[in-house]
């Protein structure tokens, strides 16, 4: 069974200075749009930024949030590991490109009865633990990883910066109506060509076959 190309990615921190050509650019985020969406909405929008100086600017952003945020947490513990997360943040600033991904509203039987209130709001909400409207925007960043690592470039799966999405948008200029940052990964060349993934559970652990 050929499926090594799901084998390829693995989550790159560092980078060559070489250059992605633009149209490679565009090849990868249409293979992220080709992903399944719920009732097709498609609700994902790519931003991609080239631009080192603007990537260091974004960078110091998630920094200055991150210390801002460390201050509303009484745990010493908690508090140093969050500003030591900082620099995991942060690694797309030594990439070439930064993409990141925008998710729009997604409209759930969840909000529906929440709207018509004629449940008990607690009993629906769990109808909206699915979440529809992140997992289109999960897919299509697996496609783009994919894609990616197929033609030989590292990404990174990240959530973490989003903490300072409302600052890093305004600083862009990013607007389109109900959009928020969901998601982002460096793309580059990876710096080191012998990278490994960290272990995975046993199969047995993860999988349950009913017959």
């Amino acid at each position: 069974m050929e499926l090594e190309f799901i084998y390829q990615r693995h989550s790159v921190r560092q980078f060559t200075a070489e250059q992605i050509p633009e149209e490679t650019i565009k090849e990868l985020i249409r293979a992220a749009t080709h992903a399944p969406s719920g009732k097709n909405q498609q609700n994902w929008h790519f931003v991609v930024i080239t631009d080192k100086i603007k990537l260091a600017d974004i960078a110091r952003i998630v920094e200055k949030k991150n210390a801002e945020l460390s201050t509303y947490l009484k745990d010493e513990g908690k508090r140093k590991a969050f500003r030591g997360s900082v620099g995991y943040h942060t690694v797309f600033k030594g990439a070439p490109v930064l993409v990141l991904v925008y998710a729009a509203p997604y409209e759930t039987i969840a909000d529906m009865l929440i709207a018509d209130s004629l449940m008990p709001q607690g009993e629906a909400m769990q109808y909206g633990k699915a979440n529809p409207g992140i997992q289109n925007i999960a897919a299509a960043m697996e496609n783009l990883l994919l894609a990616a690592a197929s033609l030989g470039y590292g990404t990174c799966w990240m959530t973490g910066p989003t903490y300072a999405a409302k600052e890093i948008s305004k600083y862009i200029g990013f607007v389109k109506e109900g959009y928020y940052l969901a998601a982002m990964t460096p793309l580059g060349v990876p710096a080191n060509a012998n990278i490994s993934s960290t272990p995975r559970k046993p199969l047995e652990e993860v999988l349950t076959i009913i017959s």
